[in-house]
């Protein structure tokens, strides 16, 4: 019996033409949208998650002790609507292990299950950048955190707008977040400026919601909006299944017996297909050796699914949605301190080619924003470096393709 017992048995043998990101069976344990919050540093991304999933994403100590997001956070949430009180107090959210028809705390009347979403919590701190692009390629849907308290719009504000933008995220709600430490007057203000800032920005019109994260005003209409305005996004269960492994790590502790000895454990997102338990599966590169003339070879893994776990969710499939822990037969040294972190997990003979050189097409942004040059003026020229090849930019018309080759062969 998968656990926890209160939630939907799901059937390993679920037929696929079945499935949809709405399906019962699926959302009774595990998340099938991506919602990212993205915005300034210190803007309340993290607060506004911690208001809806009662879940804390800031957990390092380094964000501990200065309080910000440095790495991506995740945390799932189930959104509930009230068959009986009005809009919006009739909408509700719970932590992922919630049951899926549990009283109104308002009424006592029976909710309704309507969505389950995993967050992804962006840094908001400049330097961090590459951090929140991560994050930005596996969004549904955001939601753009602006302080009340501070003029609009600031540097990352500017920068990840356009970042969601340059990967064509077009569902979008804005939170006007600390609206409990303005007047309403100044409120009403910078609610045009947000208005006109989206415009100049980007030429759409997204709605704009005041929230006090802090206090829990106007969370009930976020969750509402969440309901009703994010479409579902498309999903098709029918191919193959491609895994993106972005943590790795070996549960066993120190002293442990031959007998007690369990598999490695791989944690990411499954971004296309079907995963199920006792699934055979095949992780690329998988082991890399380097050779005495510099070169790589690679070794992909051969394994079986032996468990599947959505946070404390345990699952018989998984869908694209949410991070996702994997259970697996193999030598647990192989997944210790994130060593597949990057890898591909898929059916075998199923996943992309190991190649040796790749053609990049990049878009760079039309200003560093957030820097200022002697004059005062943003400055137009983009330095970035990445994979040791710097690219030094002046008009961003028409790049060329940027072409990388690294040293490495396969079988």
């Amino acid at each position: 019996m998968l656990k926890p017992a209160h939630l939907v048995q799901q059937r390993v043998d679920m037929p696929i033409e079945e499935m949809h990101p709405l399906h019962p069976d699926v959302i009774s344990r595990q998340a099938t949208i991506n919602i990212g919050t993205i915005g300034h540093v210190a803007h309340g991304k993290s607060t506004v998650v911690k208001a809806i999933t009662g879940v804390q994403t800031v957990r390092f100590n380094a964000e501990l002790k200065r309080n910000i997001t440095i790495k991506l956070g995740y945390a799932n949430a189930k959104l509930y609507k009230c068959t009986v009180c009005p809009a919006p107090s009739a909408y509700c959210a719970f932590g992922s292990n919630k049951e899926d028809s549990p009283r109104c705390p308002s009424c006592q009347n029976e909710m309704v299950l309507q969505r389950h979403v995993s967050f992804v919590d962006c840094p908001g701190h400049d330097i961090l950048m590459a951090t929140m692009l991560t994050g930005a390629a596996v969004m549904d849907a955001a939601l753009l955190l602006i302080a009340a308290n501070e003029p609009c719009p600031q540097p990352q504000t500017r920068e990840h707008l356009a970042a969601v933008d340059i990967v064509k995220l077009e569902q979008i709600i804005v939170l006007q977040n600390k609206i409990d430490l303005v007047s309403e007057a100044a409120a009403i203000q910078q609610h045009e400026d947000i208005k006109a800032f989206m415009q100049l920005a980007i030429n759409k019109d997204f709605p704009v919601l005041p929230v006090s994260a802090q206090l829990g005003y106007n969370i009930d209409v976020v969750v509402e909006y969440l309901c009703r305005a994010i479409r579902v996004p498309r999903r098709d269960f029918t191919l193959p299944p491609i895994f993106v492994i972005i943590r790795s790590f070996d549960v066993n502790k120190p002293g442990t017996t031959p007998e007690e000895l369990k598999g490695g454990i791989a944690g990411g997102s499954l971004l296309q297909g079907l995963m199920r338990l006792g699934d055979e599966i095949e992780i690329k590169p998988g082991v890399i050796h380097r050779l005495k003339n510099g070169t790589f070879r690679c070794r992909p893994l051969l394994t079986r699914v032996v468990t599947l776990q959505a946070e404390q969710n345990e699952l018989s499939f998984a869908v694209p949605g949410g991070l996702i822990g994997m259970g697996l037969l193999v030598d647990p040294t192989l997944t210790r301190k994130d060593r597949l972190v990057g890898h591909l997990a898929g059916r075998p003979k199923c996943l992309p080619q190991i190649y040796t050189t790749i053609y990049v097409k990049y878009q760079l942004m039309r200003m560093l924003v957030g820097k200022k040059s002697a004059a005062g003026a943003s400055s137009q020229v983009c330095t970035q470096r990445e994979c040791g090849v710097y690219m030094r930019h002046r008009n961003a018309y028409n790049p060329p393709p940027l072409s990388l080759s690294l040293p490495l062969s396969h079988p």
